[in-house]
């Protein structure tokens, strides 16, 4: 069964991704929920039940990653270390991304069905 872990920030991310290296890691990035428990960034509301759905089609050996971007204004911050650090180079939210490669799906791409099961089939 895949292992579902959520971490807030850049350095959670890089913590865990290190404590979880030889595994294969698929990450989501996410605008941080607010005070209702919903994100405060609207495609990435529409993308989370589309992802969860199709998660079930991941390698049952995969690590799943939602990291937790932050705030909008921390988020909109063009030198965040989301947008800045080569490991990740998160150019928009929601974005799903198998770590240590440059395949990824962003925005729209994450809430249609079809390619996110396709994301994790192929992860």
């Amino acid at each position: 069964m895949v292992k579902e872990i959520e971490v807030h920030g850049f350095d959670e991310l890089m913590k865990t991704t290190e404590a979880e290296e030889g595994n294969k890691v698929c990450v989501l990035f996410t605008g941080t929920l607010d005070d209702n428990g919903q994100s405060w960034c609207p495609d990435c509301v529409k993308a989370d039940p589309v992802i969860k759905e199709c998660l079930q089609y991941a390698d049952p050996e995969t690590v799943f990653i939602t990291c937790f971007v932050g705030d909008r204004k921390y988020w909109k911050d063009q030198k965040n270390e989301f947008r800045t650090s080569s490991k990740t180079k998160v150019k928009s939210i929601p974005m799903l991304m198998v770590w240590g490669t440059r395949r990824t799906l962003e925005e729209d791409q994450c809430a249609a069905t079809s390619l996110v099961r396709m994301f994790f089939e192929e992860a």
